[in-house]
């Protein structure tokens, strides 16, 4: 079995590049107290690969996985070829996911894929320190509410993002 290390991305490829961009731009600047494993830096796929040529280098990718972050855009809940697969992967393999909405919401709402609505994941706004607060702290939760057999969408509460000045 692999190490498990690394955080598996999953996002809208083609409209929210540049939110998956920040993240590895906080990675690399010290600036920022953000830090993590990137599991798309394992392999790549190729854009003109055929469908399971890229879902082989996928499941490589969460082979190495820990967790799931799904930053969900406006179109997330329609890409159904690959995101939804990633999530169906993450969910199959039990890994803490993340929601991190663009939209700035701190909870579930229409733009959440219909597939994780059900699944046990935490929902986050897409904020540097709340990102990095729940990359640290969701997978031990995570752990106890699947132990606890619970499901569905969880949230923290103001006073972490208050902790947090958020």
């Amino acid at each position: 079995m692999a190490y498990r290390n690394k955080v598996y991305v999953a996002f809208d490829g083609d409209n929210d590049m540049s939110a998956y961009r920040s993240f590895q731009m906080w990675d690399a600047n010290s600036n920022f107290n953000f830090s993590f494993h990137n599991a798309h830096d394992l392999n790549h796929a190729l854009d003109s690969s055929q469908e399971e040529t890229i879902k082989r280098k996928l499941r490589e990718r969460f082979a190495n996985s820990k967790m799931l972050i799904l930053i969900v855009g406006e179109h997330t809940k329609y890409l159904y070829k690959f995101v939804r697969w990633e999530i169906e992967v993450a969910i199959k393999l039990g890994l803490p996911i993340i929601a991190v909405n663009l939209n700035g919401r701190r909870k579930d709402d229409d733009l959440m894929p219909a597939v994780l609505r059900n699944e046990l994941h935490i929902t986050i706004p897409y904020k540097e320190k709340i990102i990095k607060y729940a990359m640290d702290n969701w997978p031990a939760s995570d752990k106890k509410y699947r132990n606890d057999n619970k499901t569905g969408g969880y949230v923290y509460t103001d006073s972490v993002y208050k902790d947090l000045d958020l």
